[in-house]
């Protein structure tokens, strides 16, 4: 796929720095970016060449939200239908349903939750709406110290989408996820800090650098199986709703990397040196994906 809305480029260490490209519109969400974003972290997980993910926005924000002036249904979906709860278990993926009612930025949510690769966000500027919920997946998030964030779907009568009312309270806790949702509010860098959204504010100028320093550690460092599967365990057994499962999974995981790439990092430690890691996440371990 061709991107028009994406700037798609993968660095010799391995790093994708995939950056938000629509400056003059704030990188304002559209369909045609929630398509391409679905196709960029698809792309990304099925290619070995990239170990880590840094996302970012072109310009002064990061995105702006969805962009309120396209024609018709802003949003891109189909007022003339009437779906129900059946509809969207038993014809998720049915065109009609699809295309005209699932929510495009959950599309892009759970493409970001299906990657194998981990996910970094450097929130640069203005992060509102889809801007801010399309971050909630990313592992671990940046901000910029002119960032200013906001779920203000309240504002516009509408609810939290892109599978933030999942991912939200896990993040920051129910009270606050409801007190952001609820106010509406934008907010600094410095309220997201102190929510625990962001693990850093760092000065606008280092935001990208520090996002690249976290990305190339884990590219350059890591088991890409290890990661893979660490990713997954971690957010999918975290939800289950006793430990038994996490055990369930954690011991072939851990069984399956201990005669991979667990070989190489036991024998570099032991011999005091970097370990060179073989493995690759387009060969995943026989029980991966457990949940399918």
């Amino acid at each position: 796929m061709t991107y028009n809305t994406l700037d798609y480029a993968v660095g010799d260490d391995g790093v994708l720095l995939l950056k938000l490209n629509r400056p003059e519109q704030l990188n304002s969400f559209t369909v045609e970016m929630a398509n391409e974003l679905v196709d960029a972290f698809t792309r990304a997980s099925n290619d070995d060449a990239v170990r880590a993910v840094v996302v970012t926005g072109s310009g002064k924000a990061f995105c702006a939200g969805m962009d309120l002036t396209a024609e018709g249904n802003v949003f891109g979906l189909d007022e003339s239908q009437w779906p129900t709860m059946d509809d969207m278990r038993a014809r998720l993926n049915d065109p009609a349903i699809f295309e005209g009612v699932r929510d495009t930025g959950g599309r892009v949510v759970l493409s970001i939750f299906d990657c194998k690769k981990p996910v970094i966000g450097a929130i640069n500027g203005a992060a509102v709406g889809i801007g801010a919920t399309m971050t909630l997946p990313m592992d671990i998030r940046l901000a910029s110290d002119k960032a200013r964030i906001g779920f203000v779907f309240g504002r516009i009568g509408i609810v939290p989408e892109a599978c933030s009312s999942w991912f939200l309270p896990r993040v920051v806790g129910i009270s606050q996820a409801l007190e952001w949702t609820y106010m509406a509010d934008v907010f600094d860098a410095q309220e997201a800090l102190r929510g625990r959204l962001v693990k850093a504010v760092v000065p606008h100028e280092q935001l990208l650098d520090e996002a690249m320093k976290i990305a190339r550690r884990i590219a350059t460092e890591r088991s890409a199986v290890g990661i893979a599967l660490t990713r997954q365990m971690m957010y999918r057994n975290s939800a289950q709703p006793h430990p038994l499962a996490a055990h369930q999974v954690d011991s072939l995981a851990m069984f399956y990397t201990s005669i991979g790439d667990g070989k190489e990092g036991v024998k570099a430690f032991l011999e005091k040196r970097p370990a060179q890691f073989e493995g690759k996440a387009s060969e995943m371990p026989s029980f991966y994906p457990w949940w399918e």
